[in-house]
This record gives C-alpha cells, sequence and structure tokens, in this order.
C-alpha cells in the first residue's frame, strides 16, 4: 500500500478519480480528490470529493443519499490519478441516470461492446416493452413455469455436454443457461448487484473457513 504523500496532486492539489461500479465495472463519474477528501474518504469508507467549482469538500449522498461504499482505491502507473472502485446505493449521475456517462461520440460498426449489465437491460426491455417475434418476450409472456422449464432444459444440456468433455459445446449450452436465468432473475426483480453480493459474501465466509483451518 502506497500512502498519500506518495501520490501526484496538481498544481491545486488535486487528483482525477475516475469512480467505477464494483458490481458492473462500468464507469460512474470523473472525480476530482485533494489530500484530505482522500483521507476523508478512507476513513469514512464512502467517496468524498473535492468540488472544482465551489471550491469545498463534498460527500456523495450528503443530499441525495446515494452514498457510495468505497471497495478499493488504486493509483495509476504515475501516481498522479486513481481508481475508486464502489458500490453504490442509487444513480452516481445528479441528472437521475446509473452514470454520468450516456451520451455516445462513437461506436465501431465492426466491434460490438458486450457486457452483462448491457444484456440484462436489453432484457428487462423486452419485459417492459413487447417485441413481436422476440423470443425473450415469448417467454416473458408465457411466464414463470416456461422459465423455469427452460432453465431446467438449460441445465441438462450443460450437463450432457460437460459429461461429454465437449468443451466447445459446453460453453454454448452454459451461454444458454445463463441467458434463460437473467430472465428469470428479469422475472422475479432480482438484480445483478443482488447475486454479487450473495457471490461476494460466500467469497468472504470461505476466506475465513480457510484461515480457520490453517490455523488449527
Amino acid at each position: 500500500m502506497i500512502k498519500i504523500e506518495e501520490l501526484k496532486f496538481d498544481e491545486k492539489g488535486l487528483i482525477p478519480a475516475v469512480v467505477v461500479d464494483a458490481c458492473t465495472k462500468e464507469v460512474l463519474t470523473v472525480a476530482y480528490m485533494n489530500a484530505e477528501s482522500l483521507q476523508i474518504t478512507m476513513n469514512e469508507g464512502r467517496t468524498c470529493f473535492y468540488s472544482r467549482s465551489r471550491q469545498t469538500l463534498w460527500r456523495k449522498g450528503e443530499t441525495s443519499g446515494n452514498y457510495q461504499r468505497v471497495v478499493s482505491i488504486t493509483a495509476d502507473c504515475d501516481k498522479d490519478a486513481l481508481t475508486v472502485v464502489v458500490e453504490k446505493a442509487g444513480p452516481a449521475c445528479h441528472t437521475g441516470a446509473e452514470s454520468c456517462f450516456f451520451h455516445p461520440v462513437y461506436q465501431s460498426e465492426e466491434l460490438q461492446e458486450f457486457s452483462l449489465s448491457a444484456l440484462m437491460k436489453l432484457i428487462e426491455g423486452r419485459k417492459t416493452e413487447k417485441k413481436d417475434g422476440s423470443y425473450t418476450t415469448y417467454l416473458f409472456e408465457k411466464g414463470i413455469d416456461k422459465i423455469l422449464k427452460k432453465v431446467g432444459e438449460e441445465c441438462t444440456e450443460v450437463i450432457i455436454a460437460g459429461k461429454a468433455d465437449d468443451k466447445k459445446e459446453t460453453v454454448y449450452e452454459i451461454a444458454d443457461l445463463c441467458y434463460h436465468v437473467l430472465v428469470l432473475m428479469v422475472e422475479m426483480g432480482i438484480s445483478l448487484e443482488d447475486i454479487h453480493k450473495e457471490l461476494a459474501s460466500r467469497h468472504v465466509i470461505d476466506k475465513k473457513i480457510k484461515q480457520e483451518k490453517m490455523t488449527k
């Protein structure tokens, strides 16, 4: 761990902080910190920034309630910029958007960006805004029993492919299973963040168990 004194603040005593969602890995905002706001962030475990326009400290969420709990802070190779990984409680942007970055500037026609969160949003859209001919919409129209049946079928397909030691087919079937599980999640109102938190809690438990075994 490096010390705050080792960081390179600019001539105004500031350092840029790129805030990233711990669950989705989406960039939420770019803010600035000075030594004091960084120390407060570390002490309180919640983001505290320095406002260049108001020239004062401000804690994210102090008026909106959309606090950001800090998971980690990492400096770049030159120690003049930070990434702050957070668990957010509500939108990161003052406009109400989940991220401050939502104005498209350029999109490659050949390269397509993919993320589970983007796929989740697409699936959510198929439920709220029905689209004729959409398989996803069809599943929502049929309801929970149909969705659960498909999840069960895809589980079986994964087992069969895995048992056959067919890597390519197993990858294909796991992708099918993941998609149908996401549909189930949307149907039941379960978010990716819910799963992320559950897995994170199990990681802590697993770590404790390993430590206990090592001490025996």
